[in-house]
């Protein structure tokens, strides 16, 4: 096991983090704010056609370059901290990574290689208006006709609901959950934007009518993406956390009262130490659950928990931190401190809050 990254990794970071200067700036991530699209397609075909980076982690018989989640990690990592507006996350790890974990292979091959390459926006809908993230929470139905399944119910907190192309919604047949797959011109099928927190990543409703829909795995399959992104999630949250770091220290050392710096002061020295501290903790507690995800590790669930609860709880402690040392302009509208915040809030309730995490840890390890 390795902690470090290797040279052709650390050249990744570089040419996601240079890419993202380039084209994913402040005012290009405020002005997709202000956007009813959830992301800028020139961008994203750059991210997808020249870099490559949707198919990064899928496997080369379905179009993929056939690396592993700690590649895609580095990408989700330097995303969090530019707070890109892209469907990375719905897309390239929630969609993609419940199809591999489905059984089948027939809609492998027919939806992967255009996630891979990014022709296609998939996205999943399995929270309701509970906002659960769990089985017993699945209240849409799904039915067996003559022709075949349609659903019926709807979907709530769907991340880039508005702009997929393939929807994976989770449904309950019978006694049993099914992951179905519905294209947007499906007949009964209606999507409506949300009002978020977070606007750099816009969720919708889902509601399902009669709706046509294609059976393609079980709950096993849903486990395993939840337990994945959780951890991809939790890389988004680290490089957010580090960000926010580097501006709260950035600013301690320039802004001045009574003569000095106030990083001089012994009470911003403590704030800065205690965040850097969090910061490092989320960095080894991600790079593990990255390498345990890339190598199937034991106890990958019981990681994915522990991760994301530390890194929810780490990132909300930066971001407020990074607002407290800024002082009356990090409550402003025009200073990206609240960006940060917003993003760690809406993060740390997405998969479920860290109580949950810490609770779902505590059953997996048999406490």
């Amino acid at each position: 096991m390795r902690f470090a990254l290797d040279k052709e990794q650390e050249d990744l970071r570089s040419v996601v983090r240079e890419f993202l200067a380039d084209f994913s700036p402040e005012p290009v991530v405020r002005r997709l704010m202000a956007a009813d699209a959830s992301h800028d397609s020139p961008m994203w075909t750059k991210m997808c056609g020249e870099l490559g980076l949707a198919g990064l982690a899928v496997p080369e018989e379905y179009g993929g370059a056939g690396f592993t989640f700690v590649e895609l990690g580095i990408v989700l990592e330097e995303l969090g901290r530019a707070l890109a507006v892209t469907p990375f996350l719905t897309s390239v790890v929630m969609a993609t990574t419940l199809l591999l974990a489905s059984e089948d292979e027939q809609a492998k091959h027919d939806y992967l290689p255009g996630l891979a390459d990014g022709r296609l926006i998939g996205t999943v809908a399995l929270a309701e208006d509970a906002g659960k993230w769990t089985s017993e929470s699945i209240g849409m139905r799904a039915a067996h006709t003559g022709e075949g399944w349609v659903l019926d119910g709807h979907k709530s907190f769907v991340l880039d609901l508005m702009s997929a192309d393939l929807v994976l919604v989770v449904a309950r047949a019978g006694d049993r959950l099914g992951v179905f797959a519905v294209e947007p011109g499906a007949a009964g099928l209606d999507r409506q934007p949300l009002p978020v927190l977070d606007q750099t990543r816009k969720q919708g409703r889902l509601t399902c009518v009669a709706t046509p829909a294609r059976l393609i795995g079980g709950w096993a399959a849903v486990d395993r993406m939840l337990d994945l992104t959780a951890i991809a999630v939790s890389a988004e949250m680290l490089g957010g956390a580090q960000r926010t770091l580097e501006m709260a220290v950035a600013y301690a050392g320039v802004r001045q009262q009574f003569g000095r710096p106030i990083g001089s002061f012994q009470a911003i020295k403590h704030k800065c130490a205690t965040m850097l501290v969090e910061v490092e903790a989320a960095r080894s507690a991600v790079y593990y659950a990255l390498w345990a995800a890339a190598t199937d590790a034991p106890g990958l669930a019981a990681t994915a928990s522990l991760t994301k609860a530390f890194c929810s709880d780490a990132y909300l402690l930066t971001a407020g931190e990074n607002i407290q040392i800024h002082g009356g302009i990090g409550y402003t509208w025009e200073h990206p401190a609240h960006l940060y915040f917003k993003r760690a809030k809406n993060t740390a309730l997405f998969l479920g809050d860290p109580d949950f995490h810490r609770e779902q840890l505590a059953r997996r390890i048999g406490i």
